[in-house]
C-alpha cells in the first residue's frame, strides 16, 4: 500500500462530518410575453404544501469506490424527473452555490443551483415530479418571495439577475423562443427578461447585426401576426 493509500484510508477512518448536497433548478420560460418560473408545491416535509423550486439530493454513493453522480448529472436527472421533458431538450447551466447555515431545517445542506431555459412550445408539456403535489408556471414579477420554501427566494432572484446580465452578450434568448421566430417575438423575449420595453428601431438594428454576424438566418415560411405575414428566422447553432 502506498503512502497515498494510507493517507486516504486514515482520512476515511476519521469520518469528518459532511453536509448533505442538493441541486436546485430555476426553470424559466416566456409565455404571453411574460417571464415565468416553474414552481412546485412540496408534497413532503419540511415546508409541506409550500411553493418551492424543483430539485433534490445528489446521489453520493457508499463512501467507498462508488462516489455517486457528478453535479451536472444530478442536475440533468432532476430536470428530467421534475419536468418530464426529454433529456437534452432544455438549456441548463450552473448558477451559484448556496450554503449558509440554517438554510435547511433538516441540517447542514449545501445546494448548487442551476438555471434552465424552456422553449414556449415545450412549457405546456411540463409535469410535476413524483415528490411534488403540483407544478405551475408563475410570473416572476408576481411570485410572493416570502412564501417560498428554504432560501429559494434568494436563488430565484440570483437567477433572474444572471439571465438579465447575460442577455446582451450571450444568445440565451434563443432558448426561450420557438424553433423559428419573428423579429417581434424575439424582441418580446428580450423585454420579458429585462422587465422593460425595448425600443423597436434599436432592437431591429441589433437584430440586423445578429444576422450579419451569422447568429441568425432567415428560415422558410412566414408568421401571420397582423395585417401582413412576418418573416421568420432561426438561431444558427454552431
Amino acid at each position: 500500500m502506498s503512502d497515498d493509500d494510507d493517507a486516504i484510508a486514515a482520512w476515511r477512518r476519521q469520518q469528518y462530518p459532511r453536509p448533505a448536497l442538493t441541486v436546485d433548478l430555476v426553470v424559466f420560460t416566456v409565455l404571453d410575453a411574460d417571464l415565468k418560473v416553474l414552481l412546485i408545491r412540496r408534497g413532503e416535509a419540511p415546508f409541506r404544501h409550500a411553493w418551492a423550486l424543483p430539485g433534490g439530493f445528489v446521489r453520493v454513493g457508499d463512501g467507498g469506490a462508488d462516489e455517486g453522480e457528478d453535479l451536472d448529472a444530478a442536475a440533468h436527472r432532476e430536470l428530467v424527473e421534475e419536468t418530464g421533458l426529454p433529456e437534452g431538450s432544455v438549456f441548463l447551466e450552473q448558477l451559484y452555490t448556496f450554503g449558509r447555515r440554517g438554510r435547511d431545517p433538516r441540517g447542514r445542506v449545501v445546494t448548487v443551483a442551476y438555471y434552465a431555459l424552456v422553449r414556449p412550445d415545450l412549457a405546456p408539456l411540463v409535469t410535476a415530479g413524483t415528490d411534488a403535489e403540483h407544478a405551475e408556471w408563475r410570473s416572476v414579477a408576481h411570485v410572493d418571495r416570502a412564501t417560498l420554501a428554504f432560501d429559494h427566494a434568494e436563488i430565484l432572484d440570483t437567477a433572474v439577475e444572471r439571465i438579465r446580465g447575460k442577455l446582451d452578450y450571450a444568445p440565451i434568448a434563443f432558448d426561450l423562443v420557438p424553433a423559428t421566430f419573428s423579429v417581434s417575438e424575439l424582441r418580446a423575449v428580450h423585454e420579458a427578461i429585462k422587465g422593460e420595453a425595448d425600443d423597436p428601431s434599436n432592437f431591429r438594428r441589433r437584430f440586423r447585426r445578429m444576422v450579419e454576424d451569422g447568429l441568425i438566418e432567415q428560415a422558410p415560411g412566414k408568421r401571420i401576426t397582423g395585417r401582413r405575414p412576418a418573416a421568420v428566422y432561426r438561431f444558427v447553432r454552431r
